[in-house]
This record gives C-alpha cells, sequence and structure tokens, in this order.
C-alpha cells in the first residue's frame, strides 16, 4: 500500500488574535510547534514512512512540516514548496478580527464570506500592504496567477493542477507522501480524494496538527481508509467511496 497523510499547521499568531489570515505570513504561536511536534510523535509511533514531503510556501506550514520530520528523524527527506497549497486568499477580509467583521457586516454575510463553496469576500485592493504581487517567493509567477480574493471553490481550482500533475502520479506508482498545508488546501484534496458535494465540503473540518491519514492500495486513488491519527481530536470524515 501507499499512504498520503495531511495536516494542518498549527496554531498561528493570527488565530490566536482572531484575524483572517490567508496568505499573510505569520508564523506558529508556541502552541502551534507543539501541535507539530505532537503530529510528529503521533506519525513515528505509528511507524509511517515516507519518500517525500510537500507543503506551501508559507512558513507557518513549512515550519509545522520541520517539526513534524524532526520529530520523526526523517528531516532528510526531500520537501517541494509549492505556492499551490497556499491557504485560501480572504480578500479585503485579510488581518481583520472575525468578531469585529461580523459586527460591521453581520454575521450572515461573514458566514456566507467563510463557508460558502463559490462565494468569494470583496477583492484585496491592489495597493495593499498585503497583496502578494510584491512578494518576492511569487516574483516568477504571472500576476494574473496571484488572487485577490478566493472562494474555496477557486481555491480547489488552484490547487487541482498540483495534485494532479505533482502528487497524484506519485501515490498511482506506490509512493507515501506527506503535506503539511492549511485548513482550506487541505480540505480541497480531501474533497479531490473522496469526490464530496461542493455542498458538502463547506462542512468538513480539519483540526490543527492532526495527522490524517489516507491508504491506498497500489495503483489506485480512491482510498482504503481514511483516519485522524488523534482519535481525541478527531473530526467527522466523508464516506469513502
Amino acid at each position: 500500500m501507499s499512504s498520503l497523510v495531511l495536516i494542518r499547521h498549527g496554531q498561528s499568531e493570527w488565530n490566536l488574535q482572531n484575524r483572517f489570515t490567508g496568505w499573510v505570513d505569520v508564523d506558529l504561536t508556541d502552541k502551534g510547534c507543539a501541535e507539530a511536534v505532537k503530529a510528529g510523535l503521533l506519525l513515528k509511533e505509528s511507524g509511517a514512512e515516507f519518500s517525500a514531503a510537500y507543503t506551501s510556501v508559507l512558513k507557518r506550514a513549512i515550519r509545522t512540516l520541520w517539526f513534524t520530520l524532526d520529530e520523526m528523524d526523517r528531516m532528510w527527506l526531500p520537501v517541494t514548496r509549492d505556492w499551490r497549497l497556499n491557504e485560501r486568499h480572504y480578500g479585503a477580509l485579510t488581518g481583520l478580527n472575525k468578531a469585529e467583521t461580523m459586527e460591521k457586516h453581520g454575521a450572515d454575510q461573514v458566514k456566507i464570506w467563510r463557508r460558502s463553496y463559490d462565494t468569494p469576500p470583496p477583492p484585496l485592493s491592489a495597493e495593499s500592504v498585503y497583496n502578494s504581487a510584491n512578494d518576492l517567493r511569487y516574483a516568477g509567477l504571472d500576476r494574473a496567477d496571484l488572487p485577490l480574493t478566493e472562494s474555496l471553490k477557486t481555491t480547489l481550482e488552484r490547487v487541482t493542477p498540483c495534485w494532479m500533475a505533482e502528487i497524484a502520479p506519485r501515490i498511482l506508482a506506490g509512493e507515501s507522501l506527506i503535506i503539511a498545508a492549511h485548513g482550506n488546501s487541505i480540505r480541497a484534496i480531501v474533497k479531490l480524494l473522496l469526490n464530496v458535494a461542493d455542498d458538502d465540503i463547506v462542512h468538513v473540518e480539519i483540526p490543527t496538527g492532526n495527522p490524517l491519514v489516507f491508504e491506498f492500495s497500489r495503483g489506485a486513488l480512491t482510498p482504503r481508509s481514511a483516519r485522524y491519527l488523534d482519535e481525541s481530536r478527531a473530526e467527522n470524515l466523508p464516506a469513502l467511496a
């Protein structure tokens, strides 16, 4: 069998401050670091082995992967950092306090922006300090590829080419991989793996720092099993096909 492990990064500084983060490159809190270490310990105890690792280009995911691999004594694994695994872009909500945003726009409107499948928040201003077009890590990309806002649907459209070109072929070839990423980019992969309906995927929660393990028969992309290693913090998953 081959396997795929998905880890949502641990608590970030803006998670703690209850702010919309998206593509802003904030770091982990001490709690977030501890969650990543715990993820590595769980994987080590499970006996999991991997041929390679993937992460986004945001430090909270990168550092989560570092702590996880360090705890497993697998820091030598090759790592691919891909911007397409970044968190969903929250547009003009970026940096705002979530509670204050609900007071201003109403809880129903904010819920639509956060939880609907295909309704993005208002776009970020091109002049914003949070505009990724001014970030060196994206310097080689066409500006048209850099979002100013995203829904879960457009996040999925960004993640899918990475999945199809980079990750899925390696699983089909029998490799086992680990991905440290973000709530919405991981939700996109779960949707692809489990063929989750558009209306249902928005209700799928991904806990921080809890390895989600998919196992596959060789040559197959339909999982044989799916489970969280920390059962005490496991969230319900859509049924396997």
